[in-house]
C-alpha cells in the first residue's frame, strides 16, 4: 500500500511516501501563512508524485486536539489557520483520496510505541519539543487521551508563574531569549548557532542553553512525579543532536541532587525515528482505522 503522509509543523511541513514498509521520497517546506497556500502547497507534492505511485489515502499528522472522526482540529496551536472548521473534508476534496488525522504528539508516540524505542515497554510518556511542547502517555498499547482529548497538552503546565512549559522550554524561545539579550534579528538565529557559540565560550549563549535545560528538566520532573512511566521518549528537533540526551540526563541529575530526589530519577529515552516518527506514526494510524 502507498500513502501519501504529510507532517504540520510550525515553522516547516514535512512529508513523504509510504511504501509497503518504509518513508521513501521525503520532502519538505516552510509552513505557509495561509490555509490556501497551504492547500496549493500539499496539492502540488500530490501532483509531483500522482504518476510515480498509486496513492491510496493520505495520512496526516497536525497539532492541536485532532478529531479524526469528527473531521475538525479543535485546541489552539501554531499553525491557527488549520482549527475550527471542517478541514478533513476539505483535504478528502483536495486529494480526492480518503485521509486520516493524528495529534502529532500522538503520532510520534504511536510510531515510538509500536516500533521504535518504547516497543515492549508498558507505560510510557513521549514528551516532544518543537515550536511547542506536547506528547502523550500510552497505557498497553493505547493512547490515553482523556475526557475532552486534551491530554497530552503538556505545553500549557505552569512551571514559572504564569509562564508555562511551551513559553520556557522551546528551542524557539531560547532563540527569542538569546536574541532579546544580543540585539540581534531572530531570523539570523537559530538553536545551532547558539549551540555552536556556546562550546565556542559565548557567555550568553552558555547560560541561556543552561536555563533550557533547566526548564526541560523540571517539566520532566513533573511528568514523572505525575505518570511514574516506565520511560519518557523526548522527541522533536533538538532531540536529534547528538549530545542532547547527555546533556538533557546531567541537568536532570544536577536537579535531583540538589533536591536529594534521586529516587525519583526518570529512565529518559531518545526516540529512534527522530523527526520522522510523526510521519510513521500517522501512517500506522491510518493504517489502524482502514483495517
Amino acid at each position: 500500500m502507498e500513502l501519501l503522509v504529510f507532517d504540520f509543523g510550525g515553522t516547516s511541513v514535512k512529508g513523504g511516501v509510504f511504501q509497503t514498509d518504509k518513508l521513501v521520497d521525503t520532502f519538505s517546506f516552510p509552513t505557509p501563512k495561509t490555509w490556501t497556500e497551504m492547500k496549493a502547497l500539499l496539492k502540488k507534492e500530490q501532483d509531483k508524485r500522482q504518476t510515480t505511485y498509486a496513492f491510496k489515502g493520505v495520512a496526516i499528522s497536525a497539532p492541536g486536539v485532532v478529531l479524526n472522526e469528527e473531521g475538525i482540529i479543535d485546541g489552539i496551536s501554531a499553525i491557527p489557520y488549520i482549527h475550527h472548521f471542517p478541514i478533513k473534508q476539505e483535504l478528502i476534496d483536495l486529494f480526492e483520496l480518503p485521509v486520516a488525522m493524528i495529534n502529532d504528539a500522538n503520532a510520534a508516540g504511536m510510531a515510538e510505541a509500536l516500533l521504535g524505542a518504547a516497543k515492549g515497554l508498558k507505560r510510557v510518556l513521549f514528551l516532544i519539543l518543537g515550536t511547542g511542547v506536547g506528547g502523550v502517555f500510552i497505557q498497553d498499547g493505547q493512547l490515553y487521551v482523556g475526557k475532552h482529548g486534551y491530554a497530552g497538552e503538556y505545553g500549557m503546565i505552569f512551571l514559572e508563574g504564569e509562564k508555562t512549559f511551551s513559553d520556557l522550554g522551546t528551542v524557539v524561545r531560547l532563540v527569542e531569549r538569546y536574541s532579546e539579550q544580543t540585539n540581534e534579528a531572530t531570523e539570523n538565529l537559530s538553536g545551532e548557532i547558539i549551540f555552536e557559540r556556546a562550546k565556542n565560550g559565548d557567555q550568553i549563549a552558555q547560560d541561556e542553553i543552561q536555563k533550557f535545560y533547566r526548564t526541560l528538566a523540571l517539566g520532566i520532573f513533573n511528568l514523572q512525579v505525575a505518570f511514574d512511566p516506565d520511560c519518557i521518549v523526548l522527541g522533536g528537533g533538538i532531540s536529534s543532536r547528538a549530545t542532547f540526551l547527555d546533556e538533557i540526563k546531567a541537568e536532570m541529575k544536577a536537579f535531583l541532587k540538589e533536591k536529594e530526589w534521586e529516587y525519583f530519577a526518570p529512565e529518559l529515552r531518545q526516540c529512534a525515528f527522530q523527526n520522522q516518527a510523526n510521519l510513521i506514526g500517522a501512517v500506522e494510524y491510518f493504517k489502524s482505522i482502514q483495517k
